[in-house]
């Protein structure tokens, strides 16, 4: 199939694209930068937008850079930028092991960081990252810019809290400490497929003990989260075995609106957390 029709504009500014977006959204103007996720629903007819702001030609929208304590991943960053490290220690090579397990190559090349939590998908791997590691969410229109924490930006199944008029310019997420510890494990049916649940884990050791853990699952419900009820259960904790299987016990526990669908039963894919926690905690401690 094929999309409706549309109006094309490529801005070259991030001041012309959001006056575009000012006019073109009561049309239901959509911005797109690597497509993987808009063409295709575009193509089913899922989506009719009346205008595509096509941000490729903006300048400076594809350059990761680090300020101070923070690295920021402009929109138009693609995925496969980080199958290499894009910053020395454990969150640069966090985002490595994380960008393997997205779709196919051929997608990574042209699919977008920024994109992916736009589109907000509840088994994003970006998505979950962002709100595991508490990333900060650079949006403007023409009324100004504003920060949004990636917790409070995805609101649910492929829904946020981005107005129809606003760009989301970048995302800014906090480097780890060069002693941080972190672990990431999903299910899917096949490699490539979308993850039917998955964990991302990030601690530190003091004294032989956990300290500052974050555990973050998504998949399983209609939008990833920290679950915070595992972090408790982790605090303070010797990492072994049986430190482990509490915290995963307590996430599973913790999943009050798992998704359910014709093939995946409630029951299954609690279970598929209890197993992506436990497994992302061993490989964080290996």
């Amino acid at each position: 199939m094929k999309p409706s029709s549309f109006a094309y504009h490529a801005p070259k500014t991030i001041e012309e694209a959001v006056a575009l977006l000012a006019r073109v959204a009561p049309e239901d103007g959509r911005v797109i930068a690597g497509g993987q996720s808009l063409v295709p629903i575009m193509n089913f007819r899922l989506s009719t937008p009346g205008h595509l702001v096509d941000i490729n030609g903006v300048a400076g929208l594809d350059r990761i850079r680090e300020e101070k304590d923070v690295l920021v991943v402009p929109a138009c960053v693609r995925h496969a930028a980080f199958e290499t490290q894009v910053t020395p220690g454990p969150l640069g090579e966090l985002l490595s092991a994380v960008a393997a397990h997205i779709a196919h190559h051929p997608i990574r090349t042209r699919g977008t960081f920024c994109g992916s939590l736009a589109h907000a998908d509840p088994s994003s791997e970006w998505c979950l990252v962002a709100t595991t590691l508490g990333a900060d969410l650079t949006v403007q229109s023409v009324r100004g810019t504003r920060s949004i924490a990636a917790e409070d930006f995805i609101a649910g199944i492929m829904t946020t809290t981005l107005a129809p008029d606003e760009l989301l310019v970048e995302v800014r997420i906090p480097l780890l400490p060069g002693d941080a510890r972190f672990g990431f494990y999903e299910v899917s049916r096949r490699a490539g497929d979308f993850a039917m649940a998955a964990a991302l884990v990030v601690w530190r050791l003091k004294d032989g003990k956990i300290a500052e853990p974050r555990i973050g699952v998504g998949g399983a419900e209609p939008r990833p989260r920290r679950v915070r009820e595992a972090e408790a259960a982790l605090a303070g904790r010797r990492p072994d075995g049986s430190a482990f299987e509490t915290a995963a016990e307590a996430a599973a526990e913790a999943m009050s609106g798992i998704m359910e669908d014709a093939r995946i039963t409630t029951s299954f894919r609690r279970d598929l957390v209890r197993a992506v926690v436990r497994r992302a905690l061993e490989r964080s401690a290996s």
